[in-house]
């Protein structure tokens, strides 16, 4: 709970302050155009990473195949297209990082401990 609650804070701060710091750089408008900009991409992004992630999906249930991976996949490109509504640069990194396939594989392993954490403690609460 104190973790969640340092994020609503520190995050925003961070996120107006670069954002500020930008302004400044390279102007406001360049910063706007810029942060609309990582949106639409984001959106698109989002929905080709998803699409073709339910495609694997429908294809290994077809198969009989248990989609665990997929499913995993699934949820990182849920949170970073939510992510990535947010603006602001840290968000954005963020939400790229989940999307993009290869760095997407880098936090699959470490989602999945946590998942099964969860589930062997009988603690289906993700906020405490």
């Amino acid at each position: 709970m104190r973790l969640l609650l340092a994020l609503i804070i520190i995050v925003p701060a961070l996120e107006i302050g670069l954002l500020v710091f930008s302004g400044n750089i390279i102007g406001p408008w360049p910063t706007i155009l810029l942060i609309i900009l990582t949106g639409v991409f984001g959106a698109w992004l989002a929905k080709r990473q998803g699409m073709e992630t339910l495609r694997r999906f429908q294809d290994q249930m077809r198969y009989g195949q248990m989609p665990s991976d997929v499913i995993i996949d699934g949820l990182c490109i849920l949170v970073g297209g939510v992510v990535l509504l947010t603006p602001g640069f840290i968000t954005d990194l963020i939400g790229f990082l989940l999307l993009l396939p290869p760095t997407r594989n880098a936090f699959k392993p470490w989602i999945g401990r946590w998942i099964q954490r969860v589930i062997k403690r009988g603690n289906f609460t993700i906020i405490r």
